[in-house]
């Protein structure tokens, strides 16, 4: 559940994701935090970790409250200590009985979605620990049981949310609500929004060859034929794959659930015995073969070796060139760039003439930052509205090569957050107030019929926007 206790937190600015590496650091994070939590609980203590609530059948732990009040500190700084504890003491209360209402109306998760979230974090887990082998002496706890523990709680926050997307789904704020909401801020208290930009772009992927695609088809034929005449797996997968997220470790991906996978590779590795190699498969990313290792319910865990069809450098030149004429025509007015992107461009936002969405936030607009990790090579600080980007080289989000021209559309300058100009923002940051005021109007009929019990340390927590200690079935 995503809740907001704090509306000015939308003009914070948000951790950028820009590549891989960036992702794999915010998923360790996340399975760091749940693994403090968990180990917390097996650990000696010199303080017993008692109940600090029970909403229902479910209970909130004092360590619960420690281990998000520590993350909260270190990321945010904090006033008041008491004060931020309740907050995150409500959050969490409100969870639960999310949780509590999807226990009652049965709610079902699905095994294979909880499953794929669990293998992210176990995935994490391993990275941070330097090893599979290596768990129980970083945590306390075997693969398999970190398993287990990631399990239940990623379960539960499925179903909170699930049931949070059940009450809120139909919540809308109008224009004249969008301008009350932002009233409420104090002008002196806007943020300052950094230099934005609305950028189209025209791609051109070369296409590999079929004797290219014939080679690496021949190379990865004959690696299969060495694995099955006795070779190991884990060793040619260390020596040829081009997967740099699974090579070294022999290229096990770890367990997975259905649509999990691009649709190819799962429909091989599921139809796989255990120990049995498959044929060569194709996807987006290039030509795998695929190793059952076990089965495990309704995921299984494999291994593959990926080798991928490289573009020649002539077709990259033929593409540069190509990009440099278009750029010309485009700046001498003989076609325009959004035609030219909806003719020529291998990108998927031809259809919209080449107006790119960023990726990370679903909005048109690109801080320098998020853009400089897009398009390496392009100074969009120097360029002017209206201006084109020479052709310049870069990487797909599949790890291919190709040549890109960038259009700049518009640049926003640093700026006071205004209605004018952050009209989207401000309607998302309406819009989630909306839904977090109508989940505590829920919570406040619902905490009438459902056992509540606070410890007295957090019972009169002056913020509360529930009123958690009303209601006959509230403590002994």
């Amino acid at each position: 559940m995503i809740l907001e206790y704090n509306n000015r937190l939308f003009f914070a600015e948000k951790n950028r994701r820009q590549n891989h590496q960036m992702k794999i650091k915010k998923i360790a994070l996340f399975a760091a935090m749940i693994i403090v939590g968990v180990v917390a609980q097996a650990q000696p203590r010199q303080v017993v970790d008692g109940i600090v609530a029970v909403v229902g059948k479910t209970i909130i732990r004092h360590s619960d409250i420690e281990q998000a009040y520590t993350q909260v500190r270190l990321h945010q700084g904090i006033q008041n200590a008491q004060v931020e504890r309740c907050k995150l003491l409500e959050n969490m209360l409100v969870s639960k009985m999310l949780i509590h209402k999807g226990m009652i109306d049965s709610v079902e998760v699905s095994d294979d979605r909880v499953e794929k979230e669990v293998d992210r974090y176990l995935k994490a887990a391993v990275l941070q620990a330097g090893g599979k082998d290596k768990l129980r002496e970083v945590f306390n706890y075997s693969y398999d049981e970190l398993h287990d523990q990631y399990f239940d709680i990623i379960h539960d926050r499925m179903m909170s949310q699930q049931v949070e997307y059940e009450l809120t789904e139909n919540v809308n704020v109008t224009p004249a609500e969008v301008s009350e909401f932002f009233a409420q801020y104090n002008a002196d208290s806007l943020p300052e929004i950094p230099t934005q930009y609305e950028v189209s772009e025209i791609v051109i992927e070369p296409t590999i060859s079929e004797a290219e695609r014939d080679r690496v088809r021949d190379e990865l034929n004959q690696l299969r034929e060495r694995i099955l005449k006795g070779e190991n797996f884990s060793m040619l997968a260390k020596l040829y794959s081009q997967d740099p997220g699974s090579a070294s470790k022999g290229g096990e991906l770890g367990f997975f659930g259905r649509e999990s996978m691009v649709a190819e590779f799962e429909s091989a590795a599921f139809a796989l015995k255990p120990g049995e190699v498959s044929p060569i498969v194709e996807t987006q990313f290039g030509f795998h073969i695929i190793q059952l290792i076990e089965r495990r319910g309704n995921t299984i865990n494999v291994r593959h070796i990926l080798m991928q069809p490289k573009t020649s450098s002539e077709d990259l030149l033929r593409a540069r060139i190509t990009l440099d004429s278009l750029a010309q025509e485009i700046r001498q007015g003989k076609i325009t760039f959004e035609d030219a992107a909806k003719r020529y461009s291998d990108g998927a936002s031809k259809n919209q003439g080449g107006a790119v969405t960023n990726p990370y936030e679903g909005s048109s607009r690109f801080d320098k930052e998020t853009f400089n990790q897009l398009y390496p090579g392009i100074g969009i600080v120097a360029m002017d509205e209206g201006e084109v980007s020479n052709a310049t080289a870069f990487t797909t989000t599949e790890n291919k090569q190709a040549y890109c021209l960038v259009k700049l559309t518009k640049k926003i300058p640093s700026h006071k957050a205004n209605l004018v100009d952050d009209y989207d923002r401000i309607y998302n940051a309406a819009l989630q107030s909306a839904k977090t005021k109508k989940l505590y109007d829920w919570c406040n009929r619902m905490v009438r019929t459902t056992y509540v019990r606070i410890s007295d340390e957090y019972k009169d927590c002056p913020d509360f926007q529930v009123n958690w200690n009303r209601g006959s079935l509230y403590g002994d």
